[in-house]
């Protein structure tokens, strides 16, 4: 008996044209799975190179706008289509995106230890590539707000608001 749903299989297991597993259900902001038929958040496409800069801006606006599940998308395609020196910068950021997404799901846990890796990550990146602002990204203050964060995850019992807490990746708040 065949699923109703487009773009799942028999089994019903979501598949996309090339039969490889891909969740075809809709997502809220912070990339929760909604019910199929619920209208959720446009989700982002995969594999886009973009430029530095573009990725930087898109995040951003993703991060702005309460997204970080998104924004770690984003992120993760710089990671897999960037230069090989570059992986540990962008997996780094992408960190940071889940970390956020996670704490503002509730999961103090998980997002307080996403946020500190991430923020880590970029900042031994950067040190180890002698650049304390790569593609304008203001590092120290980054890695300054993955510690804040991380500390009031862990000692608040409640999520954060994503878009309160949407960092700064290039310069500081207006």
């Amino acid at each position: 008996m065949s699923d109703a749903v487009e773009g799942r299989s028999d089994r019903g297991r979501d598949r996309d044209a090339k039969g490889r597993a891909r969740s075809a259900r809709p997502r809220d902001g912070l990339g929760r799975p909604l019910p199929y038929g619920s209208e959720g958040v446009a989700r982002q496409p995969e594999g886009v190179v973009r430029t530095p800069a573009d990725t930087l801006t898109e995040a951003q606006a993703l991060l702005d706008a309460g997204k970080p599940f998104h924004a770690h998308e984003v992120f993760e395609d710089a990671w897999k289509s960037g230069p090989g020196e570059e992986r540990a910068l962008w997996r780094g950021l992408a960190q940071l995106a889940v970390g956020l997404t996670h704490a503002a799901r509730g999961n103090r846990t998980g997002g307080a230890r996403l946020l500190r890796r991430g923020g880590r990550a970029v900042e031994e990146w950067a040190a180890e590539a002698g650049q304390a602002r790569p593609y304008g990204i203001e590092v120290a203050e980054l890695g300054a707000w993955a510690r804040e964060l991380a500390t009031a995850v862990e000692r608040d019992a409640t999520s954060v608001d994503a878009r309160t807490w949407a960092p700064r990746l290039r310069g500081k708040r207006p």
